[in-house]
């Protein structure tokens, strides 16, 4: 059983909700996290930036994870994402059970038009 932990940033409530249940309604992920309002301070094109951001944490299996970074790279509003995964190497088994159970059917990638 792996799961994988998937850590992004959006720049709004509203982009953070829709990330969200597009990647639930494709059974991506089992499970969203949408934390507050946080700053972020980060280099870009050569200028150190400053930009108020919502960090985004994704739980999911082996099986949705490319599925479900493809499809967070394609609904982002940003030019470059951040998207991270990181495997979970332990957990509670019956959660760990869970999140796979939730993710077992998910959909693969279709093509999806930004708004």
């Amino acid at each position: 059983m792996s799961a994988f932990l998937v850590f992004s940033t959006a720049p709004t409530r509203a982009a953070a909700e829709k990330m969200v249940r597009v990647l639930l309604n494709k059974r991506l992920a089992a499970c969203a996290h949408v934390a507050p309002i946080g700053k972020s301070h980060y280099w870009w094109r050569g200028r150190l930036e400053h930009t108020r951001e919502i960090v985004l944490t994704f739980k999911t299996s082996k099986k949705a994870l490319p599925s479900l970074m493809q499809t967070l790279k394609k609904i982002h509003p940003y030019e470059m994402p951040e998207i991270l995964a990181v495997r979970v190497d332990d957990g509670h088994p019956a959660y760990l059970k869970w999140l796979t159970s939730e993710t077992e059917n998910c959909h693969p990638l279709i093509t999806l038009t930004r708004s």
